[in-house]
Order: structure tokens, then C-alpha cells, then sequence
């Protein structure tokens, strides 16, 4: 394993990369989607099919890549697609889903309740969560199948990490709606027995409401088996070597670890070169103090410094320049 002065892991990386899925998530401002973006970059100049999603609502990842995105995969490179979606269009295109599937089985009279009902859950709390977590499911199984790769540039680490808990809540609550589903055909079944020909003709329809739920339920527990192996998903923090950035990120890894989402990576990101011992930064000591802190903090996950460039990255070149400090070893191609 090879280590620099303050014991930064770099060997661990070169298995990141080589997993389906790939989660970026930091503190505002740490150089989160660069990163992400760099990364997608990388795998996709080694061959690997890479889809780029950013989910962050500030939608920085265009001007990273310095392309326009949408909510629909964009090649922007060879082997290189990208997505940004937005929450609020997603929340939407869920809600209008629901309603389409239900149409045929709500009776015309009650139809404007349901309808009603179903606005009024657009604007509850967790209903873009919801939506957002529903359109992750879709995405990551495309990974191992359209693409080899999928990099998700998530938001700012507190609505991420309630994102990622999602999958247990949402799994315990679409069972218990698919129970009473189950429970209302039962029910229905015996008034037709009870009922007898006054009941008329019974047809054989299926129940579109309990597809819908079946479909989501088993979509949910497949998102949930793929976040937490540690085969096929890694979460890589992004941290910059001060002290605020260090502490948040500290909690976040031992929140994702209570829910066995493995971290993968931490990248200390905007490390200075040959910093004079009496270089500070934002009063907490110099730049080297907080780099031994982060090796202390984070001593069982792999790490990788990425140095502080010249000027800010913008577009494909800039990216470029990025590549050779992230592939393993400082070389473009992963074993």
C-alpha cells in the first residue's frame, strides 16, 4: 500500500473505481462535482460506458463539463453520458405517473378526491425525496446493463444522507399499502361470495394500484441490496483539509455506516504543495495539522490528496488536467 508523509491510502482507490456505482457527496463548496466530474471522465477515457448524474438542485455539473444538461442522459464524450435532475421536475413526473396509473381503477365518482389527495402529497414533507430516490432506483440499475459505470453527484451531505436512508423507511411503508391493498381484494372477493349473482359478472382484471406498489416495493429492495454492497457501490467524501469540511464529513461517514452504505474513498481536495509550516488556514492551523487530523479521523478508509490548481475547473480541458492526479499511481489507465 503506498502512503505519502501523512498517511494517505492510495491503493484502496483503484477498487472505488472499479465498482458500478459511485456516490460523491461533501460539504457545500469542497469541489464535490469537479471531482465527480473528473472521475465520470476517467472511467469513460478508460474504456468504461460511464453515466454522470448530478441530483446537487445548484446544477454545477453543466458547468463543470461545460455542456447544457437536462433530466435525459447527454453524451458529452465518447463512452461519457450525463443527466442533472432536477427535483421539483421529478416530484412532478412521480406524481403524474400515479395518477395515470390509478385512473383505471378509481371509480368515476371518487376520481377528483384521489386526484385531490394526490396534489395534497406532492407538497408533504419528503415528497421530492421520494420522487428523487424513485428516479436512483431507476438509474442504478442501469449500471453493469447500458452502463458500466454510474457516478451520482449528489446534493449537500445532509439531503443526501436522508435520501440514502430512504430505502428502509419507503421499503416498511409501500409494504404496508400493498397489505391493505391485498386486504381491500380480500374483502372484495368475499362480498361477491356473500353476494352471489346480485354481485354481477365478476371480471378478471388485475389491480394496477398493487402492481404500481409491487413494482416500486421490489425496485426499493433492489436499491437497498445495491447501496450496501460493498462489491457493486462505494460513497466518496470530499473534503478539503479544514476544520469545519473534516468534522462534517466525520459524522456523515459514521451516519452512513450505521445504515452499511460502505465508504468507499475520502479525496482531501485543494491540498497545497510545499506548504510552509507556518502556512494557516481559517484560523485552525496549517494545512498539514489538518491533513494528519483526517489521516487520524479516516485511518480505515483509503484516501487520495488532490492538489489546489492554478484556477477554478471549467469544462472537458480543465477536467483533463484533473485525471492524471485521480487515476491510480498518477497514470490515465486502471489496471
Amino acid at each position: 500500500m503506498l502512503r505519502d508523509p501523512v498517511g494517505s491510502r492510495v491503493g484502496g482507490w483503484v477498487e472505488v473505481l472499479d465498482r458500478p456505482v459511485l456516490f460523491f457527496g461533501g460539504k457545500g463548496g469542497v469541489g464535490k462535482t469537479t471531482l465527480a466530474s473528473a472521475t465520470a471522465v476517467l472511467l469513460a477515457e478508460t474504456g468504461r460506458r460511464t453515466l454522470l448524474v448530478s441530483t446537487d438542485p445548484a446544477h454545477s455539473t453543466s458547468d463543470a463539463l461545460g455542456v447544457p444538461l437536462g433530466p435525459e442522459p447527454r453524451e458529452v464524450l465518447p463512452s461519457l453520458w450525463a443527466a442533472e435532475i432536477d427535483p421539483d421536475v421529478a416530484a412532478d413526473a412521480y406524481i403524474a405517473e400515479v395518477k395515470a396509473r390509478i385512473a383505471d381503477a378509481t371509480p368515476p365518482r371518487l376520481a377528483a378526491e384521489v386526484e385531490r389527495q394526490i396534489d395534497i402529497a406532492r407538497v408533504t414533507p419528503g415528497a421530492q425525496e421520494a420522487a428523487l430516490f424513485d428516479r436512483f432506483t431507476q438509474l442504478m440499475a442501469e449500471a453493469g446493463r447500458t452502463y458500466d459505470r454510474v457516478v451520482f453527484d449528489t446534493a449537500p451531505l445532509g439531503h443526501t444522507l436522508r435520501l440514502l436512508a430512504l430505502p428502509e423507511h419507503l421499503q416498511a411503508w409501500i409494504g404496508g399499502l400493498i397489505g391493505r391493498r391485498r386486504k381491500l381484494g380480500i374483502l372484495h372477493r368475499v362480498w361477491r361470495n356473500v353476494a352471489g349473482a346480485a354481485a354481477g359478472e365478476e371480471r378478471e382484471v388485475t389491480d394496477p394500484v398493487l402492481e404500481a406498489l409491487e413494482e416500486r416495493k421490489a425496485r426499493f429492495t433492489a436499491a437497498r441490496a445495491t447501496v450496501t454492497d460493498v462489491a457493486r457501490t462505494a460513497f466518496v467524501f470530499v473534503v478539503v483539509p479544514e476544520w469545519l469540511p473534516v468534522a462534517e464529513t466525520d459524522r456523515a461517514v459514521r451516519t452512513l455506516q450505521r445504515y452499511g452504505i460502505p465508504v468507499g474513498a475520502i479525496l482531501v481536495n485543494r491540498v497545497l504543495s510545499g506548504e510552509p509550516a507556518s502556512e494557516r488556514i481559517g484560523g485552525h492551523g496549517g494545512q498539514l495539522e489538518m491533513r494528519q487530523e483526517i489521516a487520524r479521523r479516516f485511518a480505515d478508509v483509503p484516501r487520495r490528496d488532490v492538489p489546489l490548481l492554478a484556477r477554478d475547473v471549467r469544462g472537458l480541458d480543465d477536467l483533463r488536467r484533473l485525471v492524471a492526479h485521480l487515476a491510480p499511481d498518477g497514470r490515465r489507465g486502471i489496471p
